[in-house]
This record gives C-alpha cells, structure tokens and sequence, in this order.
C-alpha cells in the first residue's frame, strides 16, 4: 500500500504567505486567477512529483477565480483538502475542484466588505485618527499593527479550517452561517460608528437666543481681584469652580440644542448623508454641498 501524501504545516503556511499577492496578478478575463494558481504552487509540488502531474493541476488552478482578497484563505484550505484527497487516489475530478472553488467565492465575498472595509477598518482608523489629533507617534503604528495583526490571523485560523474540515466545510455555507456573520459585524461597525458622530462630526450654530445678565457671585469680579500673578491664579480657580467670565449670559442655538439632545444635529446630518448616498448622490457631489454649506453659514453667521 502506498504511503499517504500530506501536505505539511510549512508547505501550508508557505500557501498561506503567497496568498497575501492574490491580487498581484489581477487581470480583467479571470480575475485573480494568476494570484490563485501562485499560491497553490507549494502544496501542487509536494502532492505532484511529477512534471506532467503537477502541470496538469497548475493549469486546473488557472480558472477564473474571484473573491475578496482576505477571505480566500478559507476557500485555499479547502481546495488544499481536496488536492491531498485527490493525489491519494479519491475519485475527484477537475470540475468538482473548480466547482467548490466557485460555489464558496460568492457566497464568502459577501462577508468581506461589510466586516473588513465596513467594520474593522473604520474601527481601527477612528481609533488611530483619535491618537493622532492628541499628538500621539502611535497612531500610525496603532492602525498598521492593528489591521494586519487582525488580517492574517484571520487568514491563518481560516485556511487551517478550511484544510482540517475539507469540503465540509461548504455545508455551512447553505445555512445561516455567513447571514448571521454579516448582520452582525454590519450591527457593530454602525454601533461603533454611531458612537464616533458625537466626536467627528462638529456642527455650531451661532445664532443667539437670549441674553440677561447674571447675579452677583455668579461670575468672575475682575475688577476685585489681586494684582498679578496672585489675581490670575485666583481667576483660574474661579472658572474652575464653574463662575462664569463675564456678567452677561450668552445663550446660542447651539446650547438649548446640546441641553435637549447632545449631538442632535452632527447625528442629523449624518442621517442625511447616508440616505442621500442611499439615493446613489454621488459622494463627492456631498462633500463639496457640505463645504458649500458651511462656507454660507460662517458668512451669514448661522454656523
């Protein structure tokens, strides 16, 4: 009985490694196929000794193929699976290779957008954006490490299913797997992205409402305070313990707003944006309405 041909941990992570240039090869008849078949290569030379062999299972991988880039790794650990079984005798031909390659693309590509551009990516960016405006070197590092610490560890546990589960692994697909994974990093991204409007969006509306004047005690006598360095530190702890600067009281539009709902109207305009991107309005079209509109507002003081 011949010995049984398996595909070891670093001829997988070799597969692994190569797979991050999917898309270094991508051309408009077959899309990522190039990128595919290269990273197939290791793992077709250890299961095809053979020159005509391996030939024959390197042209099978240059079909077309197409996915999301990150979510290929699981499809790989399948298709490696399937390869193994093959090149030990099991009655698997080209088209079933190929079929399950294209019956697992479609389905996966729909989960790679709205947890990797929608969710992990704005989450990591808001968060290195925050460290960069407080000065911090780390942002930059933050978003890096973050994002492909995040990115290959996926890839690495995903094909290493892929590979254990074989083409088991495709069953999940035509249950609520995949639905229940896309709701829910889509729930989470518009969570954490809700909670951002507050910080990101800034909207100021000058207009005043009211003014009256305060009552003694209210507000920093500056006409009674020490002289020098004695008056300003006392001015400090003034403010500090809430008096206000000036005996008259300034009410704007703003203030009642952010004394109803704090962040009404960032949340509002937001609201607006998403529903006109909703209606296909051109994102760029947005951008410059939105400077148009703060430009006529900072010029008939509105804003």
């Amino acid at each position: 009985m011949a010995e049984k041909i398996s595909i070891d941990k670093k001829t997988r992570n070799s597969v692994l490694l190569r797979s991050f240039f999917l898309q270094g090869s991508w051309n408009y008849e077959r899309m990522q196929n190039a990128g595919w078949a290269f990273a197939m290569i290791p793992a077709l030379k250890k299961l095809y000794p053979g020159k005509e062999e391996a030939s024959a299972a390197l042209k099978r991988h240059l079909e077309f193929f197409n996915t999301h880039p990150y979510v290929a790794s699981p499809i790989l650990g399948v298709t490696l699976a399937l390869e193994e079984e093959r090149a030990n005798g099991a009655p698997i031909d080209d088209v079933a290779i190929q079929g399950v390659k294209v019956g697992m693309m479609g389905p996966l590509a729909g989960i790679g957008d709205p947890v990797f551009w929608f969710t992990v990516r704005p989450i990591l960016g808001a968060v290195a954006a925050g460290l960069a405006t407080s000065g911090s070197l780390l942002a930059p590092l933050v978003f890096f490490f973050g994002w492909n610490i995040i990115r290959i560890a996926f890839q690495y546990y995903t094909q290493e299913l892929g590979y254990k589960q074989g083409s088991k692994i495709t069953e999940d697909l035509s249950g609520g797997l995949l639905q229940q994974i896309t709701k829910g990093a889509s729930i989470l991204g518009m969570f954490v992205l809700g909670v951002l409007i507050q910080r990101w969006v800034s909207i100021s509306f000058t207009p005043v409402v009211s003014k009256y004047n305060l009552q003694d005690g209210a507000y920093i006598d500056w006409k009674n305070l020490p002289a020098g360095a004695e008056g300003i530190q006392k001015a400090l702890q003034d403010q500090a313990g809430g008096l206000a600067l000036s005996q008259e009281k300034v009410v704007t539009l703003q203030q009642n707003l952010d004394q109803l709902v704090p962040g009404l109207a960032a949340l509002l305009l937001t609201f607006l944006c998403m529903w006109l991107l909703k209606k296909k309005v051109s994102p760029i079209a947005i951008i410059f309405a939105l400077f148009a509109v703060g430009i006529a507002g900072r010029f008939f003081g509105i804003m």
